[in-house]
């Protein structure tokens, strides 16, 4: 995997702008804030982005990868806000259990989710080296 900064640009925090990765490719679902049996433990932001992500790192743990082969992440937050508040929370979450900030990242406001008790929704692509 190779990290894409333009010449000249200041490297974002915590995501970055373009990503190129060779290798076979793992495809994550929008992981919301509940757990395997689907029950929402907390209506907490960074509580349900800290379940999500465990839902991610254990859908990629099935498919053969690891979090560093995360290419690209889509957040979908309910509040904006919110999110924003919780980034605290959600950082600790993210480098404990993704651990690097090399995924080309978007991170979108929506008006809800399909599941009412969702606050966030994450999707991500990994690639595998070959």
């Amino acid at each position: 995997m190779q990290v894409l900064l333009p010449p000249g640009w200041p490297r974002p925090k915590g995501y970055a702008n373009g990503v190129t990765a060779r290798g076979r490719m793992v495809f994550v679902a929008g992981m919301i804030g509940w757990d395997a049996q689907g029950v929402f433990h907390s209506d907490d932001m960074g509580a349900q982005v800290r379940q999500a992500l465990e839902n991610v790192v254990a859908v990629l743990t099935e498919g053969g990868a690891k979090p560093e082969h995360i290419v690209r992440m889509t957040w979908y937050v309910t509040d904006k806000r919110e999110y924003v508040a919780a980034y605290p929370e959600i950082g600790k979450a993210f480098k404990e259990l993704i651990g690097c900030y090399n995924a080309a990242m978007t991170a979108v406001e929506v008006s809800a989710l399909i599941e009412d008790r969702a606050k966030v929704e994450i999707e991500v692509t990994a690639v595998v080296p070959d």
